[in-house]
């Protein structure tokens, strides 16, 4: 009989990526909060994991001028611009108060996924042992 790790470990692997690659997104919006015409991005996690479990509906352009609707490689997709609550005189899109709470909601997710990750590899460890 034999182990599939993808079934074994579930949607963690993927989520623990996706969220390390949305720390780095949010963490340059957060490092650029003073940068003149910087716009802040985000990654759309739920999207992103869908995509790549491969349980997102394909997306087909109707017409050849139509723009791409790729979300870019795995990990993480495309960061895409977030709409502005209210734009700077200089550009710049950055909330920091939305950032610090987009970081820390982000962190704590991460957190979740490592801690059940960790779950799965000591069930698989006492699997492989017999125990």
């Amino acid at each position: 009989m034999s182990i599939s790790f993808d079934s074994a470990l579930g949607i963690y692997p993927q989520a623990v990526t996706l969220g390390s690659r949305r720390a780095e997104v949010l963490a340059a919006n957060l490092a650029n909060g003073d940068t003149p015409g910087y716009k802040a991005r985000d990654i759309d996690f739920k999207a992103a994991l869908q995509q790549a479990q491969g349980q997102g509906l394909p997306l087909q352009a109707t017409h050849a001028g139509h723009v791409s609707h790729s979300l870019g490689q795995f990990p993480g997709g495309e960061a895409l611009y977030r709409i502005p609550q209210q734009a700077s005189l200089d550009g710049n899109t950055v909330d920091s108060q939305v950032e610090h709470s987009e970081f820390m909601q982000n962190a704590l997710q991460y957190q979740a996924s490592l801690h059940f990750l960790s779950g799965k590899f000591k069930g698989l460890l006492s699997a492989l042992r017999g125990e």
